[in-house]
């Protein structure tokens, strides 16, 4: 996977995430919901462009796990409009809920990648300072 791969699929995602508010019912449970998605569904790709400038590892593990934070929420909000059919279109709805699925796990794989990186880091400054 490139390094903009995954900053596109979350732009693809937020497209789509809009295309699935703009079509809900104009009631009360479809507001609210809507109002949800369109904030925990587009929030991701933004947090991922920050988490690109991260001041550091930590930092960016920090952001990673926001934009993880936002994927699950949109996650259990499009479930909840999938169980109480306030959704127009079916095929939309499950190709977010896939996507969705599937950028949870390529950010839990990313965020344990870099937790990993920063131990075995710590562990070879540690030996170097036992050398010296």
């Amino acid at each position: 996977m490139n390094r903009f791969e995954p900053e596109e699929r979350l732009i693809n995602f937020a497209v789509l995430i809009i295309e699935i508010v703009n079509e809900m019912p104009n009631t009360k449970a479809g507001n609210h919901l809507s109002g949800q998605l369109v904030r925990s569904g587009t929030s991701p790709a933004l947090n991922y462009g920050e988490a690109q400038s991260g001041e550091s590892r930590k930092d960016f593990i920090h952001k990673i796990k926001v934009v993880l934070k936002e994927l699950r929420e949109t996650f259990v909000c499009l479930k909840l409009i999938h169980r109480t059919q306030l959704y127009k279109t079916e095929d939309k709805l499950q190709k977010a809920l896939k996507e969705n699925d599937e950028l949870i796990s390529i950010f839990v794989k990313s965020a344990e990648t870099a937790q990993k990186n920063i131990e075995r880091n710590k562990s070879k400054i540690i030996n170097v300072n036992h050398i010296i």
